[in-house]
């Protein structure tokens, strides 16, 4: 059973595993041995989630499920199916962490007095650089 946060655990039995052959280069191996594996996890109709957990996984997530509310996290790395699975699982259960992550509050800071110094000095050498390129004559014709 993934351990999400310390309050959150899913069941093995929230989690729907299915096996498919890998793409790409591998020889006879790849073509008769379904390593590939995909994990889906129902995120909308999940009964181990708090109401605000899932709430705040279908809006951080959405972009990665399906219409029904369903996470799917796939894995082709090695040619064991055991390990490809128990990676899915790690992946599945970082990816659900990082949503769930409260980000730090932002606290306002002001500019420096030597800062804003540095940046009225730096704005008068790029007046004077413009200033200087102007016409020599004074447009007198």
């Amino acid at each position: 059973m993934p351990v999400i946060l310390d309050s959150i655990v899913i069941p093995d039995s929230d989690l729907e595993f299915s096996a498919t052959r890998s793409s790409g280069p591998g020889g006879q191996h790849v073509n008769k041995v379904s390593t590939c594996v995909t994990v889906s996890f129902d995120v909308a109709g999940a009964a181990c989630l708090p109401e605000a957990a899932r709430a705040r996984l279908l809006e951080r997530l959405a972009s990665r499920l399906t219409r029904e509310g369903v996470l799917r996290v796939s894995v082709q790395d090695t040619r064991s199916q055991a390990a490809n699975k128990d990676l899915a699982v790690e992946r599945l259960a970082a990816l659900l962490r990082a949503a769930l992550a409260r980000p730090k509050p932002r606290r306002p800071t002001r500019p420096t007095k030597a800062s804003r110094q540095r940046r009225l000095e730096a704005k008068k050498r790029r007046g004077a650089v413009k200033q200087g390129r102007g016409r020599i004559g004074g447009g007198e014709e």
